[in-house]
């Protein structure tokens, strides 16, 4: 599919980029990345997200260009006359927050370019390939595929940060040797130095979030034998931080890096129902278990959202993980209930019937 989309890139002159809510550094570095790789090819571009960018990735050389969605006619009028519209890093429609029925409207060629998994099938053109580290990594290959000396350093950075978040700084299970050869190839080309950019995305947090992190570390649990752990941020510990829900980006992860544990839940209450963010390790696959939940994302980071109360979803969740996780008999404390049972049959021909 990468000779269609380098077609679509010669034939047309007018682009628009646009990614998931809440953007992260994979999103954004790789809206950046594309935008600028357009740009030095005499392109029009415009980039407009339904989110802003978190505190950590507006640092970005780039970011500038990255605009808000408004609602206003000329955003419309831009999104509306693109010849081809790149949908990054997200391939369901419900993820494009305000963004959905612009996006939907346009008459343009709808690319998708993105590595999670069960992609809709609205789009037009597909590049996506849900082994790939990151998006940052799709996008490398189709800038490449055109002219690798392009990448300059405002690209670089993109794809650098795009591919360093989403591998957890070259850590998780999604990377290959191919990927340190890609990552070398950018580093390389841009001139760019990999330890500012770790520092602005890891090591930038604000005091807010850092009071918030202090009180979800104190919901810490621990169930299944310590194989699977949760926490709950709720609106209350959100006002009394002084934080926001975007400063939970990230927390997650703490529960992760308990010993022994394989899947981590974060609860977090909202005024309409319940999000949950799945992080796991190795073999420990939480795509599914968010997916029959309605959600859905990569092997070993996933989310979902219930409208149900925080208590019910916390019950819900937690009980399916003998499901979808290899537990040892004694990690087995609790099996599901009857009524939990049908409730994974109903939402399992709901999901069927959705397709």
């Amino acid at each position: 599919m990468i000779d269609d989309i380098l077609s679509l890139i010669r034939r047309h002159d007018r682009f628009f980029i646009t990614t998931h809510i809440r953007p992260d550094g994979d999103a954004l570095g790789s809206e950046i990345a594309l935008g600028r790789f357009l740009q030095l090819l005499g392109k029009d571009v415009t980039i407009i997200n339904s989110d802003p960018p978190p505190l950590n990735m507006d640092w970005m050389p780039g970011i500038e260009h990255v605009q808000l969605f408004d609602g206003g006619i000329e955003q419309r009028k831009k999104i509306d006359g693109a010849d081809v519209l790149f949908i990054l890093d997200t391939n369901a429609k419900d993820r494009l927050g305000k963004l959905v029925g612009p996006v939907r409207a346009a008459r343009g060629t709808k690319v998708l370019v993105d590595h999670h998994t069960h992609p809709e099938d609205w789009f037009d053109v597909t590049y996506a390939r849900e082994t790939a580290s990151s998006t940052g990594e799709l996008i490398y290959e189709i800038i490449a595929a055109y002219d690798a000396d392009l990448i300059e350093t405002e690209i670089a950075t993109g794809l650098y940060a795009a591919i360093m978040t989403d591998t957890g700084s070259f850590r998780y299970s999604n990377v290959t040797p191919a990927v340190h050869r890609i990552t070398a190839d950018i580093l390389e080309r841009g001139e760019i130095s990999p330890a500012p950019i770790h520092t602005a995305v890891f090591d930038t947090r604000s005091v807010e979030s850092l009071r918030l992190l202090g009180r979800t570390l104190d919901t810490l649990t621990l169930i299944y034998g310590g194989a699977v752990a949760y926490m709950v941020v709720t609106p209350r510990m959100l006002q009394d931080s002084g934080a926001t829900s975007e400063d939970t980006e990230g927390i997650v992860n703490y529960a992760l890096s308990v010993e022994g544990v394989r899947v981590a839940i974060m609860f977090l209450e909202t005024e309409g129902g319940t999000k949950m963010s799945f992080r796991s390790k190795g073999d420990a696959h939480v795509n599914e278990w968010a997916r029959v939940l309605g959600g859905g994302g990569h092997k070993n980071a996933s989310g979902a959202y219930l409208t149900v109360p925080l208590d019910q979803a916390i019950e819900r969740v937690t009980s399916l993980a003998p499901r979808f996780l290899k537990l040892d008999a004694e990690e087995v404390d609790e099996a599901l209930s009857d009524e939990d049972e049908v409730y994974l049959s109903s939402l399992m021909e709901m999901k069927s019937q959705a397709r």
